[in-house]
């Protein structure tokens, strides 16, 4: 087996800093247990003065312009969640580690992807989408792996790898619950700084100072002992949030934090073979109800670009009550997604699918019911034969301008028809007109008042133009254009 360890350091900061838009903008975390303290703060506060450990008052005295958030744990959580489910596209054996990591199995995966460094640049590309900052280190064992991402390092070039774990810090231990902080200071008071100093310690010894336990997280660490990990189980919904630095009314703030979330709903896409035509934008406010605009999309999609694209649209044009303190993104119904292989002769399906983009794009912008589409009607008469849609909020089709119910399935005349229809029947002079072939008669709506009796005539004006005319049989009578052929 082979275990890559994504490890997100200054995970409670990064929390918010994903958000953040401008990286020179000092922002720090708080402690809230006992007195409020600095818990971690970004490359500009630290550069302002503020360090890990001071005291709150102290910090916004040396940084006025100090943006500050409480520590929110459950946030953590939900973004450890959140990478698993988005490295589902590399593996499906995924294990969180918590607090601040989460676990791959790739063996099974390097043939498909080129390799070990191929997997972690395409990580790395990966996380930088998502706005995290995290360190990537491969292993024989889980709890190597998390070990060298926690110390910057990688497995040794050259000989046993064991050999670069014993060269780790004795600090690594720490990360486990299974240290205590009083085992750790017992070690160092033995001497020991690295963990192969640990082992060469008696085993004996170790255990009649309650330090058992040391042992056994190195046997593990090094392959001896069993390592057990429960499988991280991805949800069937994307539900998930980015909490903001600060509230924020600014669209181009609030779209560059939901293409990290867009990034990260395509790549759980993917990871299912799966595509949206809709999801719901939920830009949430301290004290009002949530704003929702919904992302409609024309087909089926899992492409960030295209929902951020649509999503621009929607925020420019919104009038917000109040400053948005985060943004959550959700999907629960997923569509099967067909990749879409090249050809010899280019991508057959690519101006299809440029056009609904651009449709897609004309309705954020113009409003739902300002694009509509023609549909065919089960009836004879040319007027009543089709019928203009809208489209509803969940991406269904609804008719529009018709009475009668639209039907996909119609099966359309086999004579032919103009594609252009004039709004009205003009009356004409049959005398400027050639027929050509025979009269097509259509009797119908007898049922809905709107009786006739026609005989259609495919024929060319002196002009050469080709026409759709009809002879009126009910009284007055009388001949009619009803439409061109070009």
């Amino acid at each position: 087996m082979l275990w890559l360890a994504i490890l997100v350091p200054d995970l409670p900061l990064q929390v918010f800093t994903r958000g953040l838009t401008h990286t020179n903008t000092p922002f720090a975390v708080v402690d809230r247990m006992g007195a409020a303290r600095i818990l971690c703060a970004n490359a500009a506060a630290l550069a302002l003065g503020v360090q890990t450990g001071q005291p709150l008052s102290t910090a916004q005295a040396v940084a006025l312009a100090l943006q500050l958030q409480p520590r929110q744990p459950e946030r953590e959580a939900a973004l450890l969640a959140e990478i698993a489910c988005w490295a589902g596209r590399f593996t499906p054996r995924i294990s969180l580690a918590p607090p601040d990591t989460v676990l791959l199995e790739i063996h099974s995966s390097l043939r498909l992807f080129g390799g070990q460094s191929h997997i972690e640049n395409q990580l790395k590309e990966g996380l930088a989408q998502l706005g995290l900052r995290a360190r990537l280190a491969c292993a024989p064992t889980p709890l190597a792996a998390r070990w060298f991402a926690a110390c910057g390092q990688g497995l040794p070039a050259r000989g046993d790898w064991r050999c670069g774990l014993d060269a780790l810090p004795l600090a690594v231990l720490g990360s486990e619950g299974d240290c205590s902080a009083a085992t750790l200071e017992l070690l160092r008071g033995l001497g020991a700084q690295r963990l192969g100093d640990v082992r060469a310690l008696p085993a004996a010894g170790l255990a009649r100072r309650q330090a058992q336990s040391v042992s056994l997280l190195l046997a593990r660490a090094r392959g001896e002992q069993p390592d057990p990990r429960l499988w991280f189980a991805p949800p069937e919904r994307f539900h998930h949030e980015l909490a903001l630095p600060a509230p924020t009314d600014s669209s181009e703030a609030l779209l560059f934090a939901a293409r990290r979330l867009f990034a990260s709903l395509a790549s759980w896409l993917q990871a299912r073979h799966a595509a949206i035509d809709h999801c719901r934008l939920r830009l949430l406010h301290e004290r009002q109800p949530a704003t929702v605009l919904e992302i409609v999309l024309g087909q089926a999609a899992n492409d960030e670009a295209h929902l951020a694209l649509i999503a621009r649209e929607r925020l420019d044009s919104l009038a917000l009550p109040t400053e948005v303190c985060a943004l959550g993104v959700d999907a629960d119904h997923l569509l099967a997604h067909v990749p879409r292989a090249d050809d010899l002769f280019g991508a057959p399906g690519q101006a299809r699918d440029q056009a609904m983009r651009l449709v897609d794009r004309l309705r954020a912008r113009l409003g739902e019911n300002a694009i509509r589409h023609l549909a065919p009607v089960a009836d004879h008469r040319p007027e009543a034969a089709w019928q203009t849609q809208g489209r509803t909020q969940h991406g269904r089709q609804r008719p529009a301008t018709s009475k009668a119910a639209s039907n996909p399935e119609a099966v359309l005349p086999d004579r032919r028809r103009p594609f252009w229809l004039l709004p009205h029947a003009t009356v004409i002079s049959p005398q400027h007109y050639t027929l050509l072939g025979d009269a097509e008669r259509i009797e119908s709506g007898w049922w809905d008042d709107g009786d006739m009796r026609r005989d259609y005539f495919l024929a060319q004006r002196s002009d050469n133009t080709l026409c759709w005319i009809y002879h009126e049989l009910s009284p007055p009578g009388g001949w009619y254009l009803q439409g061109y052929f070009g």
